[in-house]
């Protein structure tokens, strides 16, 4: 059974649908795939940046290892996606990157502060 620690997955919000696909693989019983999920469950209803990262941020403190969903438009969401990697990497989580188009290796949509920090590239499936 492919187990993950305690996970926090950072996604652009174009790329939810494979976040919830990961969540429906863990609740199938019949499926080879379990990860203590750190999300936050609800949205955030709020426009204060400050109140959202410390939300994001807490989370990600509880997470040993960090997924960063990469799409087609991940490395230019720094707002938020590129702070939580930030988060991440300072903590000292394992970073594993899960390209979205199928790759095996890091690729030009990855964003730049997670291609030397010995992440690991794999494919979505």
């Amino acid at each position: 059974m492919v187990n993950l620690s305690r996970v926090f997955v950072g996604f652009s919000g174009t790329d939810i649908h494979y976040y919830r696909m990961m969540t429906a693989w863990k609740a199938n019983k019949g499926m080879d795939f379990n990860f203590a999920d750190c999300q936050i469950e609800t949205s955030i209803n709020s426009q204060d940046e400050s109140y959202i990262k410390r939300v994001c941020g807490n989370k990600i403190n509880t997470a040993g290892t960090f997924i960063q969903l990469i799409g087609e438009d991940t490395k230019s969401k720094y707002k938020y996606v590129r702070w939580e990697a930030e988060v991440a990497i300072e903590k000292g989580c394992r970073i594993i990157c899960v390209n979205l188009d199928g790759s095996r290796k890091i690729t030009d949509k990855c964003p730049a502060i997670l291609r030397n920090v010995g992440a690991v590239f794999v494919p979505f499936s």
